[in-house]
């Protein structure tokens, strides 16, 4: 089989791409702030054939860009919104912690934060209950966002046109309690949206119950939610009605210096 001047033999050749591309990315994130074909493959031990191929690659994805009058490379905009991304989410798990702490405490339940990927949701932050029996999350798992109090809350608040690519895609039964017809999810998210908040019991897990709000950023942005959840027999309408001021008081102030962060 033919190789690529450079290129050693290996098995895992889409592993071995891979490494070759991420090297060459993280190249630029020390030393010379431009880096060209020649230079780049003598750091990295790879053939001049085989940096330009990958160089061009990420040029076309915007992560680095070509400075003609030096002929040498540099990072792209697609590379700065990725840091950017990264700060952002950074910001705003600091921003949060001290206040998820403080709303378990008062609570006396877990409190979670949830973040917006692509169309669905993650978990990045969680402080368990003290009490004996607790529910707890799997951070980084992505969730649908159209079962459970943090999904609602965010997709609620999308703008129309990414709210209606949700609504009309799948929408699985994740539960018995799960709504699944369109007309009345749409329903229960004008009201999410209408009062600030959701609750819901048993949509996303069994036996679980949650109370969440939404976090924004600048501009008004949906950028996640955040909750507090449960058992659900410890949720009935007294609690429920006794925690959503706490929530909806913690969403905001981390909204508030989440848009001043996020500018």
């Amino acid at each position: 089989m033919a190789t690529d001047e450079g290129d050693t033999a290996d098995p895992v050749r889409g592993t071995t791409a891979a490494d070759r591309v991420a090297d060459v990315l993280l190249a630029f994130s020390a030393g010379e702030p431009r880096l060209g074909v020649t230079a780049l493959s003598r750091q990295l031990g790879l053939s001049k054939a085989v940096v330009h191929r990958i160089l061009q690659s990420l040029v076309a994805k915007g992560l680095l860009q070509y400075a003609a009058g030096t002929r040498a490379y540099d990072l792209g905009p697609a590379a700065a919104m990725l840091g950017a991304r990264m700060l952002s989410q950074m910001d705003i798990r600091d921003i949060s912690r001290p206040e998820l702490i403080e709303l378990r405490s008062a609570t006396g339940e877990t409190t979670t934060l949830s973040l917006l990927v692509n169309d669905g949701r993650a978990y990045v932050e969680q402080y368990v209950s003290p009490q004996e029996i607790t529910m707890t999350v799997e951070l980084g798992r992505s969730y649908p966002l159209h079962a459970g109090a943090s999904s609602q809350a965010i997709l609620a608040n999308l703008d129309g046109r990414d709210r209606d690519r949700v609504l009309d895609g799948a929408l699985p039964a994740l539960t018995a309690g799960t709504i699944t017809d369109r007309g009345t999810l749409l329903a229960a998210l004008e009201e999410v949206r209408r009062r600030g908040y959701a609750a819901t019991r048993g949509e996303r897990q069994p036996g679980a119950a949650s109370v969440a709000a939404p976090i924004f950023a600048a501009g008004g942005r949906v950028a996640g939610a955040i909750s507090v959840c449960g058992p659900l027999y410890r949720f009935d309408d007294p609690v429920i009605a006794r925690l959503v001021p706490m929530v909806v008081a913690v969403a905001r102030r981390i909204s508030r210096h989440f848009a001043g962060a996020d500018r």
